[in-house]
């Protein structure tokens, strides 16, 4: 049985998100990669981690901590994202991907109990 927070949103659009992420920063230079890469793919996966996490705390306050957390590392990822992208690494379009998982974010952070 899968766990609850592989079905919201939010976690879906940022996993999917970071999956197409992987894809290209694998194929970038070592230099690159190594650099700018390492911190968009650690900033987006850390999304993702701590929608789970904060899926497996009992008490609000503790799951929002988590949730406001990942709204962090959204915002990080989108600032590396287009830093990428006015690089000439990244389709700029990636960068508008980040507006849709930031809205379901915040709408997690508005509803208690989830």
């Amino acid at each position: 049985m899968a766990s609850r927070f592989r079905s919201l949103a939010a976690y879906q659009l940022v996993a999917a998100l970071s999956d197409e992420l992987h894809v290209v920063v694998s194929g970038w230079r070592y230099s690159e990669r190594d650099s700018l890469g390492r911190q968009l793919m650690r900033a987006v996966d850390s999304v993702g981690a701590n929608i789970a996490e904060s899926a497996g705390r009992w008490h609000w306050n503790e799951k929002r901590q988590f949730l406001i957390v990942a709204r962090g590392s959204l915002y990080e990822a989108e600032h590396w994202t287009a830093r990428a992208a006015a690089r000439g690494l990244l389709n700029p379009a990636l960068v508008e991907r980040f507006d849709e998982p930031a809205r379901a974010l915040n709408g997690l952070l508005r509803k208690p109990g989830v």
